[in-house]
């Protein structure tokens, strides 16, 4: 979770909103998730990959924090043979990887500001690697470092892809692997140890494995000519490198799911609730706007922005869950940057935080007390208009209105406040 917050200008906030709807070039990396294995250890007609996982799917979870980095122009996908719609079906289950910007085709689906392909695989995994870094040989922004990851490792985090990321780019291969908890040893064909190991000296590799893309293009190359076997891709890595794979600390955390329990025990939800709560003097010469909605009226809220009563109320609920802060610490009133901003752009900037550390949306209640305009007939386009800016389905957000009857400065029409509750969610790993 970040612990400070660096304030931006509109513009700088305009590009950032504008970078996941953008070009991609300029990034240095891509990815390569393979998936195109049979599953066959979870039991008959199972895909590991595109079992329910939190909202979406195993897929769609291994692919959203690589998304979720920033680092990636383009993520390759391998898919089983002719299974190219049900891997997009599993990718865009439960809207994990954010809004679809562009069609998906074989040319890809730009997410996030990536550009996700799918690809067919082989009948191995060393086949299937060979097949998604052909594809990104083809691509005009060819990568500097590719990452190859495991379709089934939904677990690893953010900072485990980029600190593969930099190593590869430090050390030309990197790994991350984990120290033996038991005692290893080599044992022979007939069930009797053979070597006593040195279980400071061993590791357990994960992935994300990294490498400089061009070297590790050719090498796999190399080794389909010589038609070498080999279990994973640093392997083929040091048979042709002179160059040694770097390793890292790997996560216990990020498991490769292999059996039905293992997506059980690795899930721990935990519930937040938030209170946000805004109010304004209503004056003649404003606009009026309510969850980025204009409405028809002779006076608008008076506030150092857009005044956006509802959205504020909504910002500083969603910012109380999270413990991320508050709309004066992300904004402050006094900072003239800030006069006249659009609400909707300030609750973006926010809500992509608290994406960014692990937060989804459950369900949002707010309540308007105001006593003209009468606010049930934009209510819809409310919710709709609240629900595009946070990429919800409008079913997790209500609002209602009330009156003031006559009292008080809102009964007289003098002024307008805003609850809002939120409820969010954040599955850990333990």
């Amino acid at each position: 979770m970040m612990t400070e917050k660096t304030i931006l200008t509109m513009t700088e906030m305009t590009t950032i909103s504008n970078s996941s709807i953008g070009s991609s070039k300029g990034k240095a990396a891509a990815a390569v998730i393979v998936a195109a294995g049979s599953s066959s250890r979870m039991g008959k007609n199972i895909k590991k990959e595109y079992l329910p996982l939190n909202r979406g799917t195993v897929l769609s979870q291994t692919a959203a924090v690589f998304l979720g980095t920033e680092l990636f122009s383009t993520i390759v996908v391998v898919c089983p043979h002719d299974g190219k719609a049900a891997a997009r079906d599993a990718l865009l289950k439960g809207n994990a990887l954010g809004k679809e910007v562009q069609g998906a085709s074989d040319d890809g689906i730009l997410l996030n500001g990536a550009k996700v392909i799918i690809t067919e695989g082989s009948d191995t995994r060393q086949g299937s690697v060979l097949n998604g870094l052909s594809v990104l040989e083809k691509q005009t922004d060819k990568p500097q470092v590719v990452l190859i990851h495991d379709g089934a490792r939904p677990f690893a985090s953010a900072e485990l892809i980029k600190s593969t990321y930099e190593s590869a780019l430090k050390y030309g291969a990197a790994v991350p692997a984990l120290q033996p908890v038991d005692t290893q040893k080599e044992i022979d064909e007939s069930g009797t140890i053979r070597r006593h190991l040195v279980r400071a000296q061993l590791a357990a590799v994960q992935t994300p494995q990294g490498f400089l893309f061009d070297k590790i293009l050719e090498y796999h190359r190399r080794a389909k000519n010589q038609n070498a076997e080999c279990t994973d891709d640093t392997e083929i890595w040091d048979m042709f490198s002179n160059q040694k794979t770097h390793v890292i600390p790997g996560e216990s955390a990020n498991i490769k799911i292999t059996y039905p329990k293992d997506i059980a025990k690795k899930e721990e939800k935990m519930i937040r609730t938030g209170l946000g709560s805004d109010l304004h003097r209503l004056v003649e010469g404003r606009k009026l706007f309510l969850g980025g909605v204009e409405i028809p009226f002779e006076k608008g809220e008076d506030g150092h922005s857009d005044g956006d009563v509802l959205l504020h109320a909504v910002t500083d609920a969603l910012l109380g869950a999270s413990a991320l802060g508050d709309i004066g610490s992300y904004f402050p009133p006094e900072d003239d940057k800030w006069k006249g901003a659009d609400s909707k752009m300030l609750l973006s900037y926010v809500w992509n935080d608290i994406k960014n550390a692990g937060w989804e949306l459950e369900n949002l209640d707010c309540v308007i007390k105001l006593e003209k305009p009468k606010f049930l007939p934009y209510r819809n386009q409310v919710r709709a208009s609240i629900a595009d800016i946070l990429g919800v389905e409008k079913e997790r957000v209500f609002v209602k209105a009330k009156t003031g009857e006559k009292l008080g400065d809102i009964g007289q029409g003098l002024a307008i406040e805003a609850l809002a509750t939120c409820l969010l969610s954040s599955v850990k790993s333990v």
